[in-house]
């Protein structure tokens, strides 16, 4: 596998300035408050499992994971700096059957 010596950079350092949230995502995030189930975090280091099931084969799998785990950690109180390990798949879907499938759980060894 290759190594890049190089430091990763996060999103919250590819802009200036202050970034607000869209009407569409306010929406979003209220809605996904409603309708995730109760769950409990483990304590310590996180596993994220998501899947995407999207409507069209051009959608980017990576594009709504931090959307999407910033209101994990809202509805569930945690941090997402404890994922340690993330894996994401997506499917494609006919329109108007999008999904999203997520698990949180314990990494394991």
């Amino acid at each position: 596998m290759p190594k890049l010596d190089i430091k990763p950079l996060s999103v919250n350092q590819c802009w200036q300035g202050k970034r607000f949230k869209t009407p569409k995502y306010k929406k979003y995030e209220s809605d996904l408050l409603m309708i995730l189930p109760k769950l409990t975090v483990p304590d310590g280091p996180l596993e994220l499992y998501l899947k995407w099931g999207f409507s069209s084969a051009a959608s980017d799998w990576d594009n709504p994971i931090k959307p999407f785990q910033d209101v994990l950690q809202k509805k569930y109180d945690f941090n997402d700096s404890r994922v340690v390990r993330a894996i994401t798949e997506k499917v494609k879907v006919k329109k108007g059957e999008e999904f999203i499938e997520f698990e949180i759980k314990k990494p394991q060894q």
